[in-house]
C-alpha cells in the first residue's frame, strides 16, 4: 500500500473529494496537523505522496506562527528531492516560497466560483479537464512561478494560479477538492470574513450545488490524470 500524508492547517480544510480518489489509486492516508504536530524534514520525506492543504494564514506570517519556518524548510527539502507533492492554496504558496519564489498579497481577494485561464502547457496537462469551468477561489495572496517550474494557469488578478514541477509536483491556488457538503464547514468557519466582503452565504452554497455536476467529474479527471502520471 502506498502512503499519502495530508498536511492540514485548519480542521475544515481536508482532502474532501480527493480522499476517495487517493484510495482508488492505492494510497493509505494519514493527516499531520501543522502547529500541533511537530514537523520535520524526515516526516515529510517518507510518504510516497505529500498533500499540503490550505488555510487562512499567510506564508510570510512566520513571526506570528513560528512553526511555519520548520514546515517550509521540510517542504523545501522534499521538493529538492523531487518527491511527489501536491499543494492546494496555502500549500501551493508554501511550495512556491520554499523554492525561492515571491509570495504576497494579490491585487484583489477572490472568493467564490469563477474560471481560470490555462496556458498552453496547462491545457496539455491534466488541468485541461477544467478548461472554461468555474472553480472555487478563496485567496488573497498569490505566488510567482518558481524557477524551473511551468506556469499552468492564471487569472486577471493573479498572473499565476497553478504551476507544475515535471510530472511529480503540482501547485494549485484554487480548490478542486472541495465538495458542496464540505463547503458548508468553510461557510461556517469564515462567516465573519464573508460578511466583511459583502458575500452571500446562501448564494455561495447555491453556486456550489449548481456547478458540482460538471465540476466534480472534471476535478476527478484532473486528480486521476496527475496521479496516474506519477
Amino acid at each position: 500500500m502506498k502512503q499519502a500524508l495530508a498536511l492540514r492547517h485548519v480542521m475544515f480544510e481536508n482532502l474532501s473529494l480527493l480522499e476517495p480518489i487517493l484510495r482508488q489509486h492505492g494510497y493509505d492516508i494519514d493527516y499531520l496537523h501543522a502547529g500541533v504536530d511537530p514537523i520535520t524534514a524526515r516526516q515529510l520525506a517518507e510518504p510516497d505522496l505529500l498533500i499540503v492543504l490550505g488555510g487562512p494564514l499567510g506564508v510570510y506570517e512566520q513571526e506570528t506562527f513560528p512553526w511555519l519556518v520548520a514546515e517550509q524548510d521540510a517542504i523545501g527539502q522534499r521538493l529538492q528531492a523531487a518527491r511527489p507533492t501536491l499543494g492546494l492554496c496555502l500549500g501551493a504558496q508554501l511550495m512556491a516560497q520554499a523554492l525561492g519564489a515571491h509570495v504576497g498579497p494579490g491585487a484583489a481577494k477572490e472568493i467564490g466560483y469563477g474560471p481560470v485561464s490555462l496556458t498552453p502547457e496547462g491545457q496539455a496537462s491534466p488541468l485541461g479537464a477544467i478548461d472554461g469551468l468555474p472553480v472555487l477561489h478563496w485567496h488573497g495572496d498569490g505566488f510567482a512561478v518558481p524557477d524551473g517550474a511551468t506556469r499552468l494557469a492564471f487569472s486577471a488578478n493573479y498572473p499565476a494560479q497553478a504551476f507544475g514541477l515535471d510530472n511529480w509536483g503540482l501547485a494549485l491556488q484554487f480548490h478542486l477538492e472541495v465538495e458542496p457538503a464540505w463547503l458548508e464547514t468553510w461557510l461556517i468557519a469564515n462567516c465573519f470574513e464573508l460578511g466583511r466582503e459583502g458575500l452571500s452565504i446562501p448564494d455561495l452554497r447555491a453556486e456550489a450545488r449548481r456547478v458540482d455536476p460538471v465540476l466534480r467529474p472534471a476535478a476527478q479527471r484532473v486528480f486521476d490524470g496527475w496521479l496516474e502520471a506519477l
